[in-house]
């Protein structure tokens, strides 16, 4: 009984760690696409965000460290936008794939020879560093030296982590072990992620409006103090180099982060 226990939590302990190491794998590579420029760009915004935040706010020097928390929030959040742009393209990416992979398959290719056409045709779609375009080096280098296809697919979904490639490696490993019709499977593989991205489109079109408004909404405070900084300078001192106004301005200022947090969650919409 107990070497059964045992046993039972090992494999439970396995696949514990093959899901998190799944979930690190995934979380490194949409991260590895993101570009030294890009990282570069949103630790500049975050940095400018901080520093017109500090003025504006506390008109103090020590505001600056005091904020770099936010700070660190803001470009994690700037960077979640990249990721996410990252992996929508990618999935543009893999619907060209696919229909390249199909038309291969149409013309009378093996499986193993529909990836070396398909990686030749994506060539000149995208450039070697295009997620895609990696993924399907990979690919064709382990076909390569004779490692079965379904593996390779099986080895693709768990690098990726989508649930289009997920969807679409089980059912065309599935169709070729029991000798279906691939073709046909690829093509509606293709057909549903389509559909999926106009359905993303269409909502974005739908939400381009409210985001519009969300991002001027977010300037609006700081418009506001702004002015009133101009306007009405003495006013405004008497919310500085006090504590009673210390706590003010930080008590605006929790408020509007906690605003602006769940704004931007109600606008991530995931289809």
């Amino acid at each position: 009984m107990k070497k059964k226990e045992k046993s039972g939590w090992k494999e439970k302990s396995a696949e514990t760690g093959k899901k998190l190491q799944n979930f690190v794998t995934a979380r490194s590579l949409w991260q590895q696409d993101i570009t030294f420029k890009e990282r570069g760009a949103a630790g500049g915004k975050a940095a400018i965000l901080i520093g017109i935040t500090a003025w504006l706010y506390y008109r103090k020097i020590w505001a600056v460290p005091a904020l770099i928390p936010l700070g660190i929030w803001l470009y994690r959040e700037f960077l979640k936008e990249e990721k996410k742009k990252k992996e929508q393209e990618f999935q543009k990416q893999f619907r060209e794939m696919i229909q390249s992979l199909s038309a291969a398959l149409n013309t009378g290719y093996s499986v193993e020879n529909a990836f070396y056409e398909t990686q030749k045709e994506l060539k000149i779609l995208y450039p070697p560093e295009a997620r895609i375009s990696k993924e399907l080096l990979v690919i064709t280098r382990k076909l390569r030296i004779h490692i079965p296809v379904e593996q390779v697919l099986e080895e693709f979904a768990e690098q990726v982590l989508s649930e289009d490639v997920k969807s679409f490696v089980t059912v065309f490993v599935t169709a070729k072990k029991s000798g279906g019709d691939m073709i046909g499977i690829i093509r509606n593989t293709a057909n549903q992620i389509g559909d999926k991205i106009e359905v993303k489109r269409e909502i974005d079109t739908m939400l381009a409006a409210k985001k519009y408004e969300f991002q001027i909404m977010s300037v609006v405070p700081y418009g506001i103090i702004g002015y009133m900084s101009l306007s009405f300078p003495e006013f405004m001192n008497e919310l500085y180099g006090n504590m009673a106004g210390i706590g003010v301005m930080t008590l605006c200022l929790g408020i509007y982060a906690g605003a602006y947090y769940l704004g931007i969650r109600i606008l991530r919409i995931d289809v």
